[in-house]
């Protein structure tokens, strides 16, 4: 037995909606191709990955989770078994982020696992990809009393058959945000591995978004949200909620759903102010490359600056060119203040600098505000 999906009241349908409509607008300005998506897609893939290893206490630096999709070399201060383990995580929704072009998809334990695999697969000692063979707990503060009980070893193989049943065919006509939300509690409250169970429910549950078709993984994921410290408190609030210690199907999770129906659209909030910013601050950078002599395809790099740091390898890449012209075009961008290099040479970035830094500033001013709780009156 899994938990079942709720019902859904006016107030979780008028949500939807809203999320409905500001994927439809996201949908909407992406269907041009603008130059700057590739680069927020990264921006917004480094930011899930971030988020969600944080909620396991695996933390890294928004620089290094640049580099880390950007597959850079991170910097020393990311130790071996911390590069790992989001490495592995970045391999997964790498992986996630395909699945809506495979005409072959099919929900399988296999798919399950392969998925756990990638994500622990630095770990042989954790069983990459195998079903635990005992008892399971997750630890509180007090060691003698864990605030979760997994299901025994034996019913996880009937349990995990059991899930993906209803991954293929269970509850179609939900919305699709409820589906994942479900996905994700049902994996989560299971807990099949012994450890790393909670990042492969979190990838699950972009997984299903991706295969219904809520944008592209990148712009559904509600990680980066998960992952702020506040926001971790409240969704660990929320699973205990509904699980109250254990595995407890009987329970009603309508209060979980709430709370992912609420981060998917404080994320989308997000989303769409970083989108404004986008806009804006290309517009500008254009302007000023444009007003310094610069060929306009510098604007991909300054605007990688202004996200965080441009590397001279990915601006390459990104505009198409030979490593000479990628080298005379940051070098020119240096000539006239508007980068500014830090690092040495393996692990040289560029950071804005002058008047660049005024305008990525004014960009910021324009489009900041508070995110709003939809389900506030």
């Amino acid at each position: 037995m899994l938990y079942g999906m709720p019902v859904l009241d006016d107030a979780d349908a008028r949500v939807l909606a809203e999320l409905g409509e500001m994927r439809s607008e996201l949908r909407a300005h992406l269907r041009s191709k603008p130059r700057w998506e590739g680069q927020l897609r990264r921006s917004l893939f480094a930011a899930a990955i971030q988020g969600s290893n944080t909620i396991e206490h695996i933390t890294i630096s928004s620089s290094d989770a640049r580099a880390l999709v950007e597959h850079a070399p991170m910097s020393a201060e990311a130790g071996e078994e911390t590069q790992q383990a989001v490495i592995g995580y970045r391999d997964a929704m790498t992986y996630v982020q395909q699945t809506p072009m495979m005409s072959f998809f099919d929900y399988s334990e296999t798919l399950l696992s392969a998925l756990h695999f990638m994500i622990t697969k630095y770990q042989p000692a954790k069983w990459p990809g195998r079903y635990r063979a005992g008892a399971i707990y997750v630890t509180s503060g007090d060691p003698l009393e864990p605030s979760y009980t997994g299901p025994d070893a034996d019913e996880v193989p009937g349990l995990m058959g059991e899930l993906v049943e209803w991954l293929r065919g269970g509850d179609v006509d939900a919305p699709a945000y409820a589906r994942a939300a479900m996905a994700h509690l049902n994996l989560v409250g299971i807990h099949p591995w012994r450890d790393s169970n909670g990042r492969t429910a979190r990838a699950l549950h972009t997984l299903v978004l991706a295969r219904l078709g809520e944008l592209a993984p990148e712009f559904s994921s509600i990680e980066e949200w998960l992952g702020e410290q506040t926001n971790t408190v409240l969704y660990y609030e929320a699973l205990r909620a509904v699980q109250q210690g254990s595995f407890q199907p009987e329970h009603d999770a309508h209060s979980w759903l709430r709370f992912v129906f609420t981060a998917h659209h404080r994320q989308a909030q997000r989303v769409k102010r970083r989108y404004e910013w986008t806009v804006r601050l290309w517009h500008d950078l254009a302007a000023l490359a444009g007003e310094r002599g610069l060929p306009e395809r510098v604007v991909s790099a300054l605007y990688a600056a202004a996200v965080g740091e441009v590397r001279r390898t990915t601006y390459q890449q990104d505009e198409g060119l030979s490593r000479d012209q990628a080298i005379r075009d940051i070098q020119a961008m240096t000539r006239v203040g508007l980068l500014a290099p830090r690092g040495n040479a393996t692990t040289r970035v560029y950071a804005l600098d002058g008047v660049a830094v005024d305008i990525a500033q004014a960009a910021t001013a324009a489009v900041r505000g508070p995110g709003r709780d939809p389900y506030a009156a």
